[in-house]
């Protein structure tokens, strides 16, 4: 199912404008997250540098809209939602979900023929095309869906405790788990720019070897880090991300000379 086209201001939340910015930064969510993930980021960034979190619909400040249950809608109408903001140099984050979003934003991008990010940093995330080990869970029975939901250990147990609080999140996360294995992967040729991944060291789903694969889509540089935590290491991990962000974004160059 398609939403309706949003004002694009609706697609950007806790971002902070920067008048100084020489770059932008946009953040894409996990499955069932939102623009939150990323909030605060700003602050462990370099100053010259807009964060973006970017806001799906379906959750959060947009819990109304109706959520994408499918990829290939989902991103081209981000092209769309994003295009008046990659006005500046950018670049693209994301988790999980997210990190299939940064890549397939960036193909329909160039497909578009249109500037592309400087950069992506995917984070737990397999390369996109390694096949699911697991079986999809979207469709599933609500009890057993829900099951599902705490082995992953992403979603606070107080949550999934919460009745009324899971009837609210039950279609974002069952259209989110649907876009994620519904994906369908072709080739491409590989982009200039290049990509940096990261992966928890105790992420049972994403391995170092399933990064690594990343490699094989840029011709540009390619880092892989390791860093503490399970699946979800991207909030305990918050300081060591952006730590490594800021050094890679510091070997970038950007029109007038290199970053920051």
């Amino acid at each position: 199912m398609k939403p309706s086209s949003s004002p694009s201001e609706r697609w950007l939340a806790y971002r902070e404008v920067n008048p100084r910015a020489r770059l932008r930064m946009f953040c894409f969510p996990y499955a069932g997250g939102g623009a939150s993930a990323y909030r605060g980021w700003n602050t462990s960034l370099p100053a010259d540098m807009e964060v973006c979190p970017v806001q799906l619909p379906g959750r959060e400040s947009r819990l109304r809209d109706p959520a994408f249950d499918r990829a290939a809608p989902l991103i081209q109408t981000l092209a769309d939602a994003l295009e008046p903001y990659f006005d500046l140099p950018f670049v693209f984050f994301g988790h999980s979900m997210g990190g299939m979003i940064s890549f397939e934003l960036s193909r329909e991008l160039r497909r578009r023929g249109k500037t592309l990010p400087l950069h992506i940093f995917v984070s737990g995330r397999r390369a996109p095309q390694l096949p699911a080990r697991e079986e999809p869970i979207h469709d599933l029975p609500e009890t057993e869906f829900f099951e599902k939901l705490r082995e992953l250990n992403g979603t606070p147990e107080e949550v999934l405790q919460h009745a009324e609080l899971m009837k609210l999140l039950l279609p974002v996360l069952r259209a989110d788990f649907a876009v994620n294995e519904t994906y369908d992967f072709t080739e491409e040729p590989p982009f200039d720019f290049g990509i940096s991944a990261f992966g928890g060291l105790g992420d049972e789903e994403v391995t170092k070897d399933d990064l690594e694969l990343w490699r094989l889509h840029t011709r540009g540089r390619f880092r892989v880090r390791m860093l503490p935590g399970d699946h979800f290491f991207l909030h305990g991990a918050k300081d060591l991300i952006t730590e490594a962000v800021a050094r890679d974004l510091a070997e970038l160059q950007v029109p007038g000379g290199s970053y920051p």
